[in-house]
């Protein structure tokens, strides 16, 4: 690898703002909305954000590989690998919600060592590289030391996913132990953790794309980012943002399930 995480990390903030605010030119406005083979949504505004992108990876690292959601894989047996949302929280961009993100997540021999959020409408961006802390907006960002489910905000995309993946047990156990819950959900609301702005965010369903660029914003963050099982993994296929304070107690609610 010849560039160090801080410059990667610069140049996936730069891509990020580059495809993130080509969105800026549909949202609200005229695109072209059309549903995928699995009936999730898809636009010609997610297309653009993430050719534009590429373009840049390309240019700029031509050696690197790239995994995007809208236009697949290539050179991805190289040590350095870009993976690619153009817009996490697509059903929030086409109705006119503002939060919904550009996420860019960076492989280094396979393991996630940098992460960006941007939410374009909203001019946030929360950005980490494995040692090197976590900012929003160029400033220092850490996760909030809340250590009581009972006084604990918990967020979350959907409800009914959760019982679709079998996790409506837990998910209605939490709903009566913390002190709110509200959906202000996919990427963003592990914006908000990382920004400790809210205490719990879970995903029951991730693509690699959805959690790569998660993980080192939480942990760099100073919070845990694991699946249900525990597994700091962006693999997985789900995702639990929160503290370390209240990883455990969350974490033994999925096991009673499994009981």
């Amino acid at each position: 690898m010849q560039k160090s995480l801080p410059e990667l990390r610069k140049a996936a903030e730069e891509f990020a703002k580059i495809g993130g605010d080509s969105t800026l030119n549909y949202f609200k406005k005229s695109f072209q909305l059309e549903f995928k083979e699995d009936d999730s949504p898809v636009t010609n505004a997610d297309q653009t954000a993430e050719k534009l992108i590429r373009e840049q990876i390309n240019k700029n690292f031509p050696d690197h590989g790239i995994i995007g959601e809208e236009f697949g894989e290539e050179n991805t047996d190289s040590e350095v690998v870009w993976v690619l949302d153009p817009i996490d929280g697509t059903q929030s961009f086409i109705h006119g919600v503002p939060f919904y993100t550009t996420l860019i997540g960076i492989l280094v021999n396979d393991r996630p060592e940098i992460g960006v959020i941007y939410a374009p409408a909203l001019d946030e961006m929360v950005s980490a590289a494995v040692g090197h802390g976590c900012t929003l907006n160029g400033k220092t960002t850490k996760v909030r030391e809340c250590t009581d489910l009972s006084k604990a905000t918990f967020l979350s995309t959907e409800v009914t996913t959760f019982e679709q993946y079998g996790l409506s047990a837990p998910f209605l156990e939490l709903l009566n132990r913390t002190r709110l819950h509200r959906t202000w959900g996919d990427a963003y609301g592990h914006l908000m953790i990382a920004a400790g702005r809210a205490d719990i965010m879970i995903d029951p369903i991730l693509n690699i794309w959805d959690a790569a660029a998660l993980l080192p914003v939480i942990t760099e963050a100073g919070g845990s980012y694991t699946d249900v099982q525990g597994n700091p993994s962006i693999k997985t296929g789900n995702a639990i943002s929160t503290n370390s304070s209240l990883l455990p107690e969350i974490l033994s609610l999925f096991d009673a399930k499994n009981d």
